[in-house]
């Protein structure tokens, strides 16, 4: 029987990617979505998966689909939305949405599956952050605080469930070319891009990518570690615990030459990548 992956925010961009490689790597993918339901539908049929559609920021209709999906082993907590405006100017409406979508969903999906993983010691929930949640981010003060809240919710959950086995692990991209970054100018492209060592924009493969290694390594890693994936042009580092130890290190080819992709995972599989 194959083992059961919800990916939530699946229908596209990041969320999509993430679920392609998934189906790639054995798992039954489950493709939560709020309004693509079509679009989840057509992937569902195309990789063999399940569509599932309900409001991330509704806790009712989280329970209520998570429950009816089965035993959920790997939860991938991607949904998220931005703003880009001042702090003083979002509306009390949108800084809500961000956060009950980016937090507060990613943690009543994450109470929703886990007492069947503890009941039998193994499941894994890995979050999409970003690394705005790490440095933050000028007009994005609201998302940059979810996403820290997110890198936050990651570590302390992780240390509560390790004495039942289920790893708690964080992804957080830099910056990505998607439909929610479409929006900025050539301008704001090129400002951003100077800040990147390659100058060159991630790909939406390239975090699937790493969230199925954050799903593969959850075998080799000693129960009572963390772990945080930070992904930009030219650095991919993953490092566990308070003190910054590297338990991984890779070439700033893995995250812009698709072939070096499939290695590490069959490197993550062997045991290999996992280094102290």
């Amino acid at each position: 029987m194959k083992r059961i992956a919800a990916v939530t925010g699946g229908a596209g961009g990041i969320g999509e990617a993430v679920c392609r490689k998934l189906a790639e790597e054995g798992w039954e993918v489950i493709i939560c979505c709020r309004s693509s339901l079509e679009k989840a539908k057509a992937l569902a049929r195309e990789i063999g998966g399940r569509a599932l559609c309900f409001d991330i920021s509704d806790s009712q209709q989280i329970r209520s689909a998570l429950t009816s999906a089965g035993e959920i082993d790997l939860l991938v907590n991607n949904a998220g939305i931005s703003e880009i405006e001042t702090f003083d100017r979002i509306s009390p409406e949108k800084a809500a949405a961000i956060m009950n979508i980016n937090l507060i969903g990613a943690m009543t999906c994450a109470r929703t599956v886990l007492p069947g993983m503890i009941s039998r010691k193994s499941g894994c929930i890995i979050n999409i952050s970003s690394m705005w949640g790490q440095v933050g981010a000028s007009c994005e003060v609201d998302y940059s605080a979810s996403k820290a809240g997110l890198i936050g919710f990651t570590k302390a959950l992780a240390k509560e469930c390790a004495p039942s086995e289920i790893r708690v692990n964080c992804v957080s991209p830099g910056f990505i070319m998607t439909e929610m970054n479409s929006r900025f100018s050539e301008e704001d492209l090129e400002l951003i891009r100077e800040e990147i060592p390659l100058g060159i924009f991630g790909e939406p493969r390239h975090v699937a990518c790493a969230s199925a290694v954050a799903a593969v390594l959850n075998g080799y890693c000693d129960q009572d570690e963390e772990i945080l994936i930070h992904l930009r042009g030219g650095d991919l580092r993953i490092v566990y615990n308070s003190d910054g130890t590297v338990l991984m290190t890779g070439p700033a080819a893995f995250i812009c030459d698709g072939t070096v992709d499939d290695d590490y995972i069959k490197e993550a599989k062997e045991g290999a990548v996992c280094r102290s």
